[in-house]
């Protein structure tokens, strides 16, 4: 099983950067494709970044391309999620969530994280 805890999320000012970190304590990172996906009250769900278990395949939304960067250490069974040039539509919960590599960009996840808040102030 995959158990995934975040942390980084705050309260910042369109233009600030945050990172946001989520650890694996399952003991089965390196086989996982991860991602950050973000929920807004009254928004869709958005897959925002993914990357596969190798760190090869990396995937964006068009809306966070070129602000956003994600990655992995497989040794430390961390994943980040470099957010730099926030804007106000940024703020949501964001999530990390895992699932066994299938379909590329991935959809569906069997672990989430508890979340963390990010809030942008114009």
């Amino acid at each position: 099983q995959v158990h995934l805890v975040e942390s980084g999320g705050g309260l910042v000012q369109a233009g600030d950067s945050l990172k946001l970190s989520c650890t694996d304590s399952g003991r089965t990172f390196n086989t996982y494709t991860i991602a950050w996906v973000r929920q807004a009250p009254g928004k869709e769900r958005e897959i925002v970044a993914a990357m596969s278990s190798s760190g090869i395949l990396i995937y964006y939304a068009d809306s966070v391309k070129g602000r956003f960067t994600i990655s992995r250490d497989n040794i430390k069974s961390t994943g980040y999620l470099q957010m730099n040039s926030l804007k106000p539509e940024d703020t949501a919960v964001y999530y990390c969530a895992a699932r066994n590599l299938g379909r590329w960009p991935p959809r569906d996840f069997g672990s989430w994280g508890q979340g963390t808040q990010v809030t942008v102030s114009s």
